[in-house]
């Protein structure tokens, strides 16, 4: 099956049936969430041919944003002031896991997470008035898309080591330099800009920005695809672009501190993503087992089949209560750095080893591009660099635990 005719995630049992961990509001968002994408939006996705490899164009991805919103779905992890559901961390991971365990190509944009307010609910507190009527609340109210351009060739796990340069003239920046990989930048309006001000090029003073990408001297460059097919990223690039310095956001040299004030939450909170996706490839991999006969019976009755299937189940139960009790550490008050490093290392490696084992189980039809697996076992390898590799979660691992064991 490919990935317009697999049925339906909840016409299926689901992988975990357990009780609930979540409140009871969460449940009812997701009840909510879960008809919107496997209803009026996987009927959208058909009349316009777009699946996960075949994204949508700005003016529809607008739709989907201004439907959610009026759901109530698109800014409810903004803070409560601005409309957000105050969410506790578990309730944010559960429910976003149930987004993307339905297998939606609009997953990622019922939240707005390539491009909407969870990209901007942590800036509120620093951001000027001048700036949430100009920036943060249009991209709040649906009418506008931002990205986080951070990475660079030189600057990726070593984020402090941005060359993208923001010399003061007056009451300017002058910025030159350019931006690489930045989710969401196709379709984006503006851009949380992190670039250096120092001086001294042997200082590091990172500071952060709204750029609008549509002005003078910034251009956005796209139409390279991901290993996962996609087309939802781009480069940007400024030269001799002039960012007003009202658009500085906090205090100069305070970038990095805004870019990575949230990072363990927001380590934490990729995690669902990455379960739901590799709960999609379990189920598609069962019913395939059902299904395909060899010999005179399903291969699911065949020992090797059935292993497989036992290890995929096992290894993403334990993805997943890890997820949890994290989420719950947080919501405790806990710092969690360590553990939330775990939780990204430990499911974003576990989700590639159950969508290679679906990929397995699904033998030559596996391996052809269309198929819901094949595109599950590339972007579930993504997830193994994105957002912070692997080494780098093992690296903050150490460094914790050593930290603890020297105190």
């Amino acid at each position: 099956m490919d990935a317009t005719t697999t049925p339906a995630i909840n016409n299926m049992a689901p992988i975990f049936a357990g009780p609930f961990e979540g409140s009871e509001r969460a449940a009812e968002v997701i009840g909510r969430v879960q008809a919107f994408l496997n209803g009026e939006l996987a009927d959208l996705a058909r009349e316009h041919d777009i699946d996960s490899e075949r994204g949508a164009p700005r003016e529809l991805l607008q739709r989907v944003w201004k439907r959610s919103r009026e759901l109530g779905f698109y800014g409810m992890t903004l803070p409560e002031k601005m409309g957000g559901m105050g969410l506790s961390v578990l309730d944010h991971a559960l429910i976003k896991e149930a987004i993307y365990a339905t297998g939606s190509p609009f997953a990622p944009h019922v939240f707005g997470e390539l491009s909407g307010p969870p990209r901007v609910g942590a800036l509120a507190r620093f951001a000027t008035p001048w700036q949430m009527r100009n920036f943060i609340v249009p991209v709040a109210e649906a009418d506008k898309a931002i990205c986080f351009a951070l990475t660079e060739e030189q600057a990726g796990s070593d984020a402090g080591a941005v060359q993208t340069h923001a010399v003061l003239d007056g009451d300017e920046y002058i910025v030159n330099g350019r931006k690489r990989f930045i989710s969401g930048a196709p379709f984006a309006d503006f851009a949380v800009l992190v670039a250096s001000t120092a001086t001294d090029p042997a200082q590091r003073e990172v500071s952060a920005f709204f750029v609008d990408l549509k002005a003078p001297g910034v251009r956005v460059e796209s139409g390279y695809k991901t290993m996962a097919g996609q087309s939802g990223t781009g480069n940007i690039v400024f030269e001799n672009a002039r960012v007003p310095a009202a658009n500085l956001i906090g205090e100069q040299g305070r970038g990095l501190a805004l870019a990575l004030g949230r990072i363990t939450v927001n380590r934490l909170l990729h995690c669902p993503a990455m379960v739901g996706l590799a709960q999609v490839a379990l189920r598609d991999a069962r019913d395939y087992a059902l299904q395909r006969k060899q010999f005179g019976r399903a291969i699911g009755q065949f020992q090797a089949i059935q292993h497989m299937l036992a290890d995929m189940a096992t290894e993403l139960a334990a993805a997943r209560a890890l997820m949890i009790n994290t989420a719950r550490q947080i919501d405790a008050g806990s710092d969690a750095r360590a553990e939330a490093s775990m939780a990204k290392l430990f499911c974003s490696e576990t989700a590639f080893r159950v969508a290679d084992r679906a990929v397995q189980i699904h033998g030559g039809e596996g391996i052809v591009q269309g198929r819901r697996v094949e595109f599950l076992f590339r972007v579930l390898r993504m997830y193994r660099v994105l957002t912070g590799t692997s080494e780098i979660q093992r690296n903050t691992i150490a460094k914790e635990l050593l930290a603890s064991e020297a105190g």
